[in-house]
């Protein structure tokens, strides 16, 4: 296991949440050699999934960048020592379409035509 106290940097997740993303990580840091990211990741991902439903995501390393969209309350940003833990549940991010929308736009498309 991977020496020091979790440290969250970001958060929207509820404590209990937050709670298990912490417990996951330090199990799977049981496990796993801190050098095995992926493995650490699925750990954490399939028990997210199985937990609170699927379409959790998990980056685990040292240096990465991101940028996500995301269900609300469904984000965690941590540090266990010198490795970085980003756990979410995707999100399209965009409103369903509404079905007139679509009949809106094919009556500009047959108003051009004439």
């Amino acid at each position: 296991m991977l020496e020091g106290k979790a440290v969250i940097g970001e958060t929207d997740m509820l404590p209990t949440m937050q709670q298990d993303a912490l417990d996951l990580a330090a199990k799977a840091l049981d496990f796993f050699d801190v050098t095995d990211s992926t493995d650490i990741a699925r750990l954490i991902k399939k028990e997210f999934d199985r937990m609170y439903g699927p379409g959790w995501q998990c980056i685990v390393g040292r240096d990465f960048g991101s940028f996500v969209t995301h269900c609300f309350g469904c984000f965690i940003y941590f540090q266990i020592g010198s490795l970085s833990i980003l756990l979410f549940k995707g999100s399209a991010g965009y409103p369903e379409p509404e079905e007139n929308q679509f009949e809106a736009l094919e009556s500009l498309e047959t108003l051009e035509t004439i």
